[in-house]
């Protein structure tokens, strides 16, 4: 594993294959959360350079430098490029964890290589799609094809930076785009590495471009910008509201938004392995510090196990005690940032105010260390109507709540404004499916939680917003259907 000291970080924007500075000159403090160092300057990129980087890129479209390359071409440079990824795991993992908090374990077997597989399979994916021929009959031959939109507006978040960025990237460049990604100002180097690594392995000048800034001087001009075809954002669901707002204010650009969750994990009394609900109860809340939008923050158990549910859970806090991400033993880290930290505080604080019992954790960690940690906190005798039962936290907080039979368990785990995950444990199968079919969430774990796969699609219903990542269903997203009719006249 790389050392902090040997780490080079250059938080300059890359537009048009190369590092440069925002052309205002402005920079800003790149703090780490591990110990509330600065760790670089980074670009703070507005308007003019949203601009740059958007021409940068619609060029590289119009003269179908990537565009116009056979797909095998394009396989063959992004699989260049996913090698080149997983060559810098410990460099990347090492970034990732300095800039975001996350234990380096992780980034490395996690983030590193699901990045690397996802870019690995969209590649592949390249010269695999076939277009389609109409059942018109013999007067005509209807062509259906899938065609690049051209310039896509990417906008993640801080708490996934790879792997939310891998997700859009894979399918909207192996169709052929070019892109301009707006990294998270909290966690923004190792989108810009990953764009120095892709040109190293042979993607053309101009067709993936990043510039870091804040949201309203970076992210907002992207949103609005006239000649981006289509902008994908994962982030909170009320920036998601703003950006759907933008596409519609500029030039009516597709917009795809990955949004917030609470998600409801229901456990019922046949749960066939009680002590592997237990644990994939925590591991899921707890990972990456309960910043994950599918985090199972709502934990719903029946009578007949509550109790025996509860007790094993208490158990299992020792065992994600905040401690310095660097440590290659650690399983939880720092959260993003101060205002992070303050949040989750503040929600902590919240419920106690409200009336729920506190079962463990509800501090904050490691003050001495400057950074940002809080414990693993579980409430129980949470009701629906508590904040914390129904905002999305972001951090690792537990709400424990007790149901009786099925139709009130679906009843409380579909009164959320959210529905991007869920888990159902039983051994009933015919329970499992029924309970399943009745959850309007984008996916539903039976005896598991947080298992995953780059082969099925990742998205929400309700406001955990529109469309998907992941699959062969994301090349709806950066792709546009053409039907070309062929009247074709008798010749025999």
């Amino acid at each position: 594993m790389s050392s902090s000291a040997s780490l080079q970080l250059d938080g300059r924007a890359f537009i048009h294959g190369q590092r440069c500075a925002a052309l205002s000159g402005q920079t800003f403090d790149d703090i780490s959360p591990v110990d509330g160092r600065i760790i670089c300057q980074v670009a703070d990129g507005d308007a003019p350079d949203i601009d740059a980087a958007v021409a940068a890129a619609r060029r590289a479209f119009n003269d179908r430098r990537w565009a116009g390359q056979a797909p095998a071409q394009r396989k063959k440079i992004m699989l260049q490029w996913a090698d080149l990824i997983a060559a810098h795991a410990d460099e990347l993992a090492l970034m990732e964890t300095l800039d975001m908090g996350k234990p380096v374990r992780y980034a490395k077997s996690v983030d590193v290589r699901s990045t690397v597989n996802c870019i690995r399979w969209y590649a592949e994916a390249c010269d695999k799609v076939y277009d389609e021929i109409a059942p018109t009959g013999d007067a005509a031959l209807a062509l259906i094809t899938r065609e690049a939109l051209g310039v896509v507006g990417v906008i993640v978040p801080w708490n996934y930076p790879m792997i939310m960025a891998a997700w859009k990237l894979g399918p909207a460049l192996a169709s052929g785009n070019s892109v301009v990604l707006k990294p998270s100002e909290k966690s923004p180097l190792t989108a810009l590495r990953l764009a120095e690594l892709a040109v190293q392995a042979g993607l053309p000048e101009g067709v993936f471009n990043v510039v870091p800034g804040t949201g309203p001087k970076a992210g907002t001009p992207l949103a609005l910008h006239m000649d981006v075809d289509c902008i994908a954002f994962t982030g909170s669901t009320r920036v998601g509201k703003q950006i759907h707002v933008m596409a519609g204010q500029s030039n009516l650009k597709r917009a795809w938004t990955e949004l917030g969750g609470k998600s409801p994990n229901i456990v019922f009394a046949d749960c066939p392995d009680l002590q592997a609900a237990v644990d994939a109860a925590a591991s899921a809340m707890f990972f990456n510090q309960g910043q994950s939008c599918n985090a199972p923050s709502r934990l719903l158990l029946q009578d007949g196990i509550y109790d025996q549910f509860v007790e094993r859970l208490q158990q299992r806090l020792q065992d994600y005690q905040p401690a310095d991400p660097r440590l290659p033993e650690t399983t939880m880290g720092a959260l993003v940032d101060n205002i992070q930290l303050q949040t989750v505080m503040g929600y902590i604080q919240s419920g106690l105010e409200q009336g729920a019992q506190l079962l463990g954790g509800g501090q904050q960690a490691l003050q001495n260390s400057g950074g940002f940690y809080v414990e693993p906190t579980v409430f129980a005798g949470v009701s629906p109507s508590m904040r914390i039962a129904r905002e999305e936290i972001f951090g690792p907080v537990l709400g424990v709540f007790r149901f009786t039979d099925a139709q009130q368990a679906v009843s409380m785990a579909n009164d959320s404004s959210y529905g991007l995950n869920a888990g159902v444990w039983t051994a009933d199968i015919n329970k499992a499916h029924t309970v399943a079919r009745m959850l309007r969430v984008g996916t539903v774990h039976v005896n598991s939680y947080d298992e995953d796969d780059i082969t099925v699609p990742f998205g929400g219903f309700k406001q955990s917003g529109i469309g998907r990542d992941k699959s062969l269903h994301a090349f709806d997203k950066y792709t546009e259907l053409k039907t070309t009719w062929i009247k074709l006249r008798t010749v025999l």
